[in-house]
């Protein structure tokens, strides 16, 4: 695998705290606009100076249980409640993931409604929108008998949905992510978790033609995705190998950019660069205890922003320790960062302004 050209001169990132908000967690960008979820409502702020005040816009009603367990931190993270994916549709249109469906409110409306129960796993980790306004996200599921996988589009907004795509039984065993290039006008689809079920697909507007870019290796066993006008900076999320950030070429040729301590599943960009968040998965291999985020100006080089040190509740049911990073596209210099399960900064999504500093 060949290892990125370097980058001259060498760029550094200036991150300046800007804010902390308690008990949000950033979903996705639309701009200078933030969205954020408190347990089942959504917010949005506009990014331009602090301080940062979320106004509510809307609400899901996910009935009796989830509404009390989503009010506190401890109940929340073991039924993982709230929102975990939103996407903003040109209409106006929202539409996100919480568990057990799909919801979407419309231009003007206050409150969620279910457009598509999720029968298989509880939800997806993505959901991805085109310009044109159509909607797509990938089935994420433990499917132990290796059975067919469907990635599913919406043409109306978001209002309902149909299978765009099957995968074959044994080919994958579920979707991570589905992730929209307006250089190529094309989708990458990434999909795990062993041997040849490990795939970086690029496929056509229209999801009638997939090509298997990379196939077969841990390396191409990735969530967090980056897409820019020279290729896809990726994060690799597999704990049987070391871990590296990678650089995909308009070519098709891999290169290996940074190693990071553990998986990734969360990456984003801003105005000042990339970054790529690590999540604390023990194994033989990642035996990190830190969660880390990572940034670079250039792709080339790659420095740690922030750490956090996990919290003392058991992962297995209190969530790993992660900092979830928003989708969308930021046009701004902020960062926004959401750490779940590490100390001093549960539940919290931090702030920073970030800027290029030559050295």
């Amino acid at each position: 695998m060949a290892t990125a050209p370097a980058v001259s001169p060498t760029v550094r990132l200036n991150a300046e705290l800007a804010a902390t908000l308690p008990n949000f967690r950033a979903l996705t960008w639309h701009e200078d606009l933030l969205y954020l979820s408190r347990g089942y409502d959504l917010y949005a702020a506009r990014m331009v100076s602090p301080p940062f005040q979320p106004r509510k816009v809307a609400t899901y009603s996910p009935g009796i249980r989830r509404n009390l367990t989503s009010r506190f931190r401890l109940s929340s993270r073991l039924f993982r409640d709230g929102f975990h994916a939103l996407a903003v549709l040109p209409s106006g249109n929202l539409v996100g993931a919480v568990p057990g469906a799909i919801v979407t409110l419309g231009r003007g409306e206050q409150e969620f409604r279910i457009t598509h129960r999720i029968t298989r796993g509880t939800r997806p980790l993505h959901i991805t929108a085109t310009p044109d306004g159509r909607l797509f996200w990938g089935e994420y599921f433990d499917n132990p008998e290796r059975s067919e996988v469907y990635v599913y589009q919406s043409r109306d907004q978001g209002l309902t949905w149909e299978v765009a795509h099957t995968f074959p039984p044994g080919s994958v065993r579920h979707v991570h992510n589905i992730v929209y290039d307006r250089w190529g006008d094309y989708f990458w689809i990434f999909t795990g978790d062993h041997g040849c079920e490990c795939k970086i697909i690029r496929a056509s507007h229209d999801l009638a033609s997939l090509d298997e870019v990379v196939a077969g290796t841990q390396q191409a066993r990735a969530v967090a995705a980056v897409v820019a006008a020279e290729g896809i900076y990726y994060a690799s999320d597999t704990p049987l190998e070391r871990d590296f950030i990678y650089f995909l070429d308009r070519r098709g040729k891999i290169h290996s950019v940074a190693p990071i301590p553990s998986s990734s599943i969360y990456g984003c960009h801003n105005r000042s660069g990339l970054f790529f968040s690590t999540m604390i998965e023990p194994s033989k291999v990642n035996l990190a205890n830190h969660v880390n985020l990572l940034g670079s100006n250039n792709g080339a080089d790659w420095q740690q922003i922030s750490t956090w040190r996990k919290d003392r509740w058991p992962m297995g049911l209190f969530q790993y320790g992660n900092a979830f990073l928003p989708d969308g596209e930021n046009t701004t210099h902020f960062l926004a960062a959401t750490t779940v399960a590490v100390q001093d900064a549960d539940c919290v999504t931090t702030i920073w302004r970030t800027r290029p500093a030559t050295s």
